[in-house]
């Protein structure tokens, strides 16, 4: 199937705030229509490595929220923090966030990746903060266990030897365009050629947009070291687990534990794509997410 000219048509407005004494940045879209439901905000995290660029095509395809997603701090254009970039870290960024756009109860929250730990954690020690928690691509299985721990164990010897070499070497081989290119030809399952182009140019683009090696290293162990299921026990509110079938980072058998540890849980699993539902598969996904608010919130 040939993919269509990928467009993004949305544009925000770039909020930046001063958080522990460095800038973060946040882009705010507006529902694209004036009668957006109540309820209709969501709160973003995306991924390790990444910035917001990787979920616009999720946005793109939600024209009827409000969503509000920073730069993660020390990736993208959002400044480091002083202090370890661990899981606390950015659960204490997301507390200061819910404050300083004044999210209520009726915000949903949703994480990618490794944002679905930071997500569940927060949403684990505050469930009464929002309506409802959306984790794509959730992280399941400890990635030193799971089928996939040689290559997380590679994975831990790359960035821990970036951040050991002296600076200039280390930066050449965390930034090294192969290899960035190896590891989304990897995660990228599509064999529709256009949009494998338009995923490499994503990851070529805005994987290596981080404040430091520290920071990447601080962050990489954080995504190692967690999953969903740590806190899924705790998760009061309603919530979707948007799933892959070749997700290497997370199993078929793992999600559907995973999904039987949540009290109010719906498990959906895409077919024929793996971890990168957010680039291959947005709107599928924004119609399942649509779907579960559609029939838990209004």
């Amino acid at each position: 199937m040939h993919t269509p000219a990928i467009t993004v048509t949305r544009q925000p407005t770039m909020v930046t705030l001063s958080y522990r004494g460095a800038a973060q940045r946040y882009w705010e879209f507006q529902p694209v229509s004036g009668d957006a439901p109540a309820g209709s905000t969501i709160f973003m995290v995306h991924g390790f490595r990444g910035d917001h660029h990787g979920l616009l095509r999720i946005i793109e395809e939600l024209p009827s929220h409000r969503i509000v997603i920073p730069d993660l701090p020390g990736f993208g254009e959002s400044e480091a923090l002083e202090g370890i970039h661990n899981v606390g870290a950015y659960t204490d960024f997301v507390t200061f966030s819910f404050g300083a756009f004044e999210l209520g109860s009726s915000t949903v929250l949703l994480g990618h990746s490794f944002g679905s730990i930071v997500a569940s954690q927060w949403a684990a020690a505050h469930p009464a903060a929002i309506a409802a928690l959306v984790l794509i691509n959730p992280i399941c299985e400890p990635a030193l266990e799971g089928s996939n721990r040689c290559a997380s164990k590679l994975a831990a010897l790359y960035y821990r030897a970036g951040a050991a070499l002296p600076e200039r070497l280390g930066l050449a081989l965390l930034g090294n365009p192969l290899i960035v290119l190896g590891m989304s030809s990897m995660m990228a399952k599509t064999r529709d050629r256009a949009l494998r182009k338009y995923i490499h140019g994503q990851h070529l683009s805005y994987f290596s947009r981080y404040a430091s090696r520290r920071v990447l290293l601080e962050a990489f162990e954080a995504s190692i070291t967690g999953t969903v299921r740590d806190v899924a026990a705790q998760l009061a509110m309603p919530v979707i687990l948007v799933a892959a079938e070749q997700d290497d980072l997370g199993s078929v058998k793992g999600q559907l534990a995973l999904a039987g540890m949540i009290a109010d849980c719906r498990l959906e699993i895409i077919q024929r794509v793996g971890h990168l539902v957010h680039y291959e598969t947005p709107h599928e996904a924004a119609r399942l997410i649509e779907n579960f608010l559609e029939g838990r919130l209004r």
